[in-house]
């Protein structure tokens, strides 16, 4: 599929703003849609797209997927990359769960229903490994029996339903089973960024469980490049796992950024959380075969970027380097 142009909604998110990024650097003209939900500060999401701002071809349109008008958004029949969600595990119990039915289910059937309608070519969209709960397998396979463990994982599992609706209709969805993606401009309720702040502030890092949890990390230029095949190399599948290839413990993930920052970080012990999994680890033989995709990132490279992105933007004047 050629550059054309391309819808990425969640383009002032983590993930999303550097997909944009990369669109426009490969010659899209790209729409990016957000609606600055409060779950983390906007000027965080407004600093995420400062490289964009200059770009003549790319148009920021602010508003609510669930509720605005979708149909300018669709003419012309862009590809669309559908990143946009309310993100979190522990947040989605209780009260807060309206707020996930609304970003992730509703506003996820009004993309696919106004795209299919309009005759984009493909919706490449964000799922999570979080369908999987505690996985039958590891490394565990796209075909795994999915059981989310959180009320957001059950959006992440019912926009999939979504899809293979959508896609049975005649729509090309695509899937994107991410897994723990991390890097410059993460989240900051994420543990990476939390711990990289921790270690230049001193304060203490708040470590749910014993450490031992592992997850399969993925580097956000990885995840990019799997999302950018996903929505225009031909033939392919309706949903894939995303993974880094690297699975590690918590606790190895903060001796590495130790010895990256030179300090030692000050821990806060808590009980596993609710919602969260021991383990995650992905088999992503699938995107290799089909997507011609495999991560190329070290987990000692990657939390070396995000750590540097972290100093630089508390103005701690350092850098540091990966072995």
């Amino acid at each position: 599929m050629t550059p054309q142009r391309a819808i990425v909604t969640g383009c002032a998110g983590f993930i999303g703003s550097q997909l944009a990024e990369r669109l426009v650097a490969d010659g899209w003209r790209v729409t990016g849609v957000d609606c600055f939900t409060p779950y983390y500060p906007r000027a965080e999401k407004e600093a995420n797209l400062t490289g964009l701002a200059a770009e003549a071809n790319f148009t920021l349109v602010e508003d609510d997927l669930a509720t605005m008008d979708l149909e300018p958004l669709m003419n012309g029949r862009p590809v669309v990359f559908h990143l946009a969600a309310q993100a979190g595990v522990r947040s989605s119990f209780g009260d807060g769960f309206k707020d996930y039915a609304s970003h992730n289910l509703i506003a996820t059937q009004r993309v696919f229903e106004a795209a299919e309608a309009a005759g984009c070519p493909r919706v490449a969209w964000a799922s999570s490994s979080s369908v999987y709960g505690d996985a039958t397998q590891y490394p565990c396979p796209e075909d795994a029996p999915t059981a989310p463990r959180s009320p957001y994982g059950v959006t992440k599992r019912a926009c999939e339903d979504l899809a293979r609706i959508y896609r049975g209709r005649g729509l090309e969805t695509v899937g994107l089973r991410y897994f723990t993606v991390y890097g410059p401009r993460q989240r900051p309720d994420m543990a990476m960024r939390r711990i990289c702040e921790c270690l230049i502030s001193g304060a203490a890092f708040p470590m749910f469980g014993d450490g031992a949890q592992s997850r399969d990390f993925t580097y956000v230029g990885d995840a990019v490049e799997a999302t950018l095949r996903a929505g225009t190399m031909d033939g392919a599948e309706a949903i894939y796992n995303v993974g880094g290839g690297q699975e590690a413990t918590l606790s190895e993930v903060v001796a590495t950024l130790e010895r990256l920052a030179g300090v030692g970080l000050n821990v806060d012990r808590g009980e596993v959380q609710r919602g969260d999994v021991r383990r995650t680890a992905a088999d992503t033989s699938l995107a290799a075969r089909t997507l011609d995709w495999t991560p190329s990132t070290s987990l000692e490279a990657g939390l070396a970027a995000e750590l540097d992105w972290v100093i630089a933007l508390r103005g701690a004047g350092r850098t540091v380097r990966a072995a």
